[in-house]
């Protein structure tokens, strides 16, 4: 399919903390869109230009294709153009990811987030070949996903090169946890691809180096705190930046040990949703839980002693 629709600017919207938004279930394990419509309007009044919906913090590999295409629409409805919807559409079959991508972009989607194929290990000219087919598939700009831990495969540079001459892929989602790989791609990538770590722990560093953000699990927490970073880190002020992310590590270790549960509870302790996921996901255990108990109760004081900093 002609790619003449995508925009030939620098995805500028693709930058800062954005995040990877949970889906919510209700007490009888259905999609709680009531609830989800509410994390959507809490992160754009927080000021994010984008949002991911169905993906790795969205429990996309539990979430049917009918469920996924009625939470892109109502991120869609909620953010009426004040943020790019970024859905999540990967999966391992090169024909299913065509068709999670279509129904994407059917339902309002701007742009697709689309992982490397798992499981299946596919060499480097299979993932090329992969990707460039759901390209031809639509008119959407395609974020790619790279993370090996999940995938096994690694999205290798020559291989994310060779994509990016095309202006349809437009940025990577990096979760291969190499913060100084930003600084070995600029020369690889044109000006207006944009690199974003899918990782917290180390998002200062990534961007130090020439990231263009983070895609995040703890900006659903704090997205508030997560702007702060960003803008110190735009304006060179790395200093406060690394006071700041130091205030989020507690936080991010807690939920990355049980990423999504240990997010919704968090967030069924603020009183957004419930803290239900679908199996094999399982609630965090009574240690865990207190931990993220003693965070979050201590988040909002210290929001706002940064905001006065």
């Amino acid at each position: 399919m002609s790619t003449t629709a995508i925009a030939t600017k620098p995805a500028t919207w693709l930058a800062g903390y954005i995040p990877d938004l949970p889906t919510p279930f209700g007490p009888k394990g259905e999609v709680d869109l009531n609830a989800f419509r509410g994390l959507c309007e809490r992160q754009i009044e927080a000021g994010v230009s984008a949002l991911v919906v169905c993906e790795t913090a969205g429990e996309a590999s539990t979430v049917s294709p009918v469920e996924q295409e009625a939470i892109i629409r109502a991120a869609v409805d909620v953010a009426r153009g004040r943020a790019r919807i970024i859905a999540g559409a990967g999966s391992n079959s090169t024909s299913q990811a065509i068709a999670l991508t279509q129904r994407a972009e059917a339902a309002g989607a701007d742009a697709v987030l689309s992982v490397v194929p798992y499981y299946n290990k596919p060499i480097q000219n299979g993932i090329y070949a992969h990707f460039r087919a759901i390209g031809d598939s639509t008119r959407l700009p395609i974020v790619l996903h790279d993370i090996p831990a999940r995938t096994i495969r690694e999205l290798a540079n020559d291989t994310l090169a060779r994509l990016a001459e095309s202006r349809q892929f437009i940025g990577l989602r990096d979760g291969s946890g190499d913060v100084c790989r930003p600084v070995r791609l600029r020369e690889l990538l044109p000006s207006h691809f944009r690199l974003l770590t899918g990782d917290d722990a180390t998002a200062l560093a990534y961007l130090a180096n020439g990231g263009d953000g983070c895609i995040s699990t703890v900006s659903n927490v704090a997205p508030d705190l997560c702007r702060m970073i960003s803008t110190n880190c735009l304006q060179g002020r790395f200093q406060t930046a690394r006071d700041l992310q130091g205030q989020l590590a507690p936080l991010e270790a807690c939920l990355s040990a049980n990423n999504p549960a240990a997010l919704k509870y968090a967030l069924s302790l603020l009183g957004f949703i419930y803290p239900d996921a679908r199996p094999p996901i399982v609630e965090p255990d009574a240690p865990a839980k207190a931990a993220i108990a003693r965070i979050v109760a201590g988040m909002d004081q210290r929001q706002l002693a940064a905001a006065r900093g």
